[in-house]
């Protein structure tokens, strides 16, 4: 069973969902969903761990940030620090999708001692190119000027793989709504602290803890070779490249991903 709550972090409300019992697992979402994408991870915890997935700021039910105030990938990774606190969490597994990545890497450079494992699926250590930056401030313009329908219409073909786009169409219809569901400058806030964030890449090698690398084998966003380049880089991680999915294999392929991620809990922890 799912449970959905709420905390006040920095004066912020952050909402969170809850599955299972045990050891901690914090899972950030991807951009540009909401901690609900986790629901089936949430439904199907490893016995033994407790599954925890917060909206990152300005998505989901999370409050949005000042239109003022751009947040950064280490504003997020505060956010959930903060949390992790107010829940009383010394420390957990800890990781995250796509965006959700890129602040599990910005939290290990806060708080490495935090992290028992880490998960990274479907996410790259990179910084963005220019040409990556281009096209972020593309689609901050549009969020900006139609709202997160025109950002669905873009982003959902580079989302789902082309096996799920032709055999499990209700998927798309399922990402469509998460995405619809955030406001314009929670989106456009995301934009701007993936436009911004640092290179990673140095950081792999300190990653001391067991590691999951995971990514859906029709990913064209973070390609296989981005994971197998962080895998190569951190010394205790696992490979696990799901067939027939795309840049959102937890989404895409809820059971198949739950497999996997209950396997290196159960045998790493």
């Amino acid at each position: 069973m799912v449970i959905e709550d709420a905390a006040t972090v920095s004066g912020r409300t952050v909402r969170y969902l809850t599955g299972g019992a045990g050891w901690p697992v914090v899972l950030l979402h991807a951009f540009p969903l909401s901690a609900d994408m986790w629901r089936a991870q949430l439904d199907a915890a490893p016995d033994g761990f407790q599954l925890i997935a917060p909206d990152l700021r300005g998505f989901g039910q999370s409050v949005a940030p000042a239109p003022h105030a751009a947040p950064t990938m280490d504003d997020f990774a505060g956010d959930v620090e903060g949390l992790l606190n107010i829940l009383e969490i010394e420390r957990a597994v800890i990781g995250g999708m796509s965006m959700g990545g890129y602040v599990t890497f910005a939290l290990f450079r806060r708080a490495p001692d935090r992290f028992s494992g880490m998960v990274l699926a479907d996410t790259r250590a990179q910084a963005d190119t220019p040409e990556g930056r281009q096209a972020r401030r593309a689609m901050s313009e549009l969020v900006r000027a139609k709202g997160p329908s025109a950002v669905a219409d873009q982003m959902i073909p580079k989302l789902l793989g082309r096996t799920t786009r032709e055999e499990r169409p209700s998927v798309a219809g399922e990402v469509r709504r998460l995405i619809l569901a955030n406001d314009a400058g929670g989106i456009d806030g995301g934009i701007h602290a993936m436009m911004t964030r640092p290179d990673s890449t140095p950081d792999l090698a300190r990653i001391s803890t067991p590691a999951l690398v995971v990514v859906g084998e029709e990913d064209e966003l973070t390609p296989v070779a981005d994971s197998e380049a962080m895998h190569a880089s951190i010394g205790r991680s696992r490979l696990v490249v799901l067939p027939r999915a795309g840049h959102l294999s937890g989404v895409e392929l809820p059971e198949e991903f739950s497999r996997a991620l209950g396997d290196f809990l159960t045998s790493n922890l």
